[in-house]
């Protein structure tokens, strides 16, 4: 049995949600030489979904180069990406990281009074080689119903600094959850990192934790 993962994000999110279900880890993360908002870039006309898996599996071969860079002894490594997504007038649009206020206001006016989707991909190297086996994948997909906003909440919500740093200009952990009317799906897939998903990972991977049981 494993007695650590090697998690690669920044997430504190995603950490309190691995120590609340007893995972060991330890980080992961770029180096300063390392682009990591490049691996976040969309294709055009690319769905969500695809987008979600593609981002992950980057996020983890780029972590699994990092490890033997660094020479670290060998453990399972986690991925995860986060990506929301909102349809209108019968268009996807993926809705990235603001880059600033201006663009928080366009995502959140965008969200404002619609249902949109929030796709957690998870992805776990198991061995030393990304071919043999693939990597595990888990993808989960929930709908958030947001209340309509008016201009003065949203430019408080701003002011907060909440929605910075986060897919979709929120963070559902946060005071963006008095926003929120109706969820179908996963809390914690929405924070982050889905726990029933990263659960049959983990056993998949023979990590321990807290509520593993033998194959």
């Amino acid at each position: 049995m494993q007695p650590f993962i090697y998690l690669a994000s920044q997430s504190p999110r995603r950490q309190e949600l691995l120590q609340q279900i007893g995972v060991h880890f330890e980080l992961l993360l770029p180096g300063a030489d390392e682009d990591a908002e490049a691996l976040e870039s969309t294709m055009s006309n690319e769905p969500a979904l695809d987008y979600v898996k593609r981002v992950t599996l980057a996020k983890l071969e780029a972590a699994h180069q990092r490890l033997n860079q660094r020479q670290l002894p060998w453990a399972p490594i986690l991925c995860a990406d986060t990506t929301v997504a909102i349809s209108l007038n019968g268009q996807e649009s993926i809705l990235g990281k603001p880059e600033g206020p201006e663009d928080a206001q366009r995502i959140l006016r965008l969200l404002s009074g619609q249902t949109h989707q929030v796709h957690t991909a998870i992805a776990m190297q198991i061995n030393d080689s990304l071919s043999h086996p693939m990597p595990l994948l888990a993808v989960s997909s929930s709908e958030v119903r947001f209340k309509t906003l008016d201009e003065d909440l949203i430019a408080t919500y701003i002011a907060s600094g909440e929605p910075m740093g986060k897919a979709g200009a929120y963070g559902i952990q946060g005071v963006a959850a008095c926003f929120i009317e109706n969820i179908q799906g996963s809390f914690s897939g929405i924070m982050g990192l889905p726990v029933f998903e990263t659960a049959q990972l983990l056993q998949k991977a023979d990590v321990q934790f807290a509520l593993h049981t033998s194959r």
